[in-house]
This record gives C-alpha cells, structure tokens and sequence, in this order.
C-alpha cells in the first residue's frame, strides 16, 4: 500500500497516511480537522549500481568512446589550423 501525504488546511499540519489505491475517505487531521489535501511529493528513487554512465558501457575495452578523437574532428582540427597560418 502506497504512502499518501496530507496538508491540512486549517492549520498548515501535513502528516502520512498508508491507504489502499481503492479506498477514497480523506484521513483527518492529527488534530482534528477534516479540511486536508493531499499534496503531491517526487518519489524516492534511488539509483544504484552500474550503467548509468556513458563511462559504464559494455564495451569490452574500458575507454570512454567520447573522449576519444574521432577521425572527423582530427580533420577539422588540421585543416582549420593550415587556414589560419596562412
């Protein structure tokens, strides 16, 4: 069952509720109120392990294929350097 969290309105309180997808009653306050939204939070998610890198490919040669010259960018390089000395 997900965690819900509430704010209550009348008195800026905000508590969790565990409840059910089909259950629709609103939850009260710890105080007593009846007056409360809900209020949307990010999810935790918490990414671990591998593979969220360009670093963390599977290629099997461990070298990072973005740092890496490309044969394009060596051309540029060469020919925009021969233009400037002239």
């Amino acid at each position: 069952m997900p965690i819900y969290v509430y704010r209550c309105r009348v008195c800026g309180e905000e508590f969790e509720r565990m409840q059910s997808f089909s259950d629709t009653t609103v939850p009260t306050c710890p105080n007593g109120h009846t007056d409360v939204v809900r209020v949307l939070k990010p999810p935790a998610i918490h990414f671990k392990g591998s593979g969220w890198y360009i670093t963390d490919s599977k290629r099997g040669n461990g070298t990072n294929p973005a740092s890496q010259p490309t044969k394009e960018k060596e051309e540029k390089s060469t020919t925009s350097s021969t233009s400037e000395e002239k």
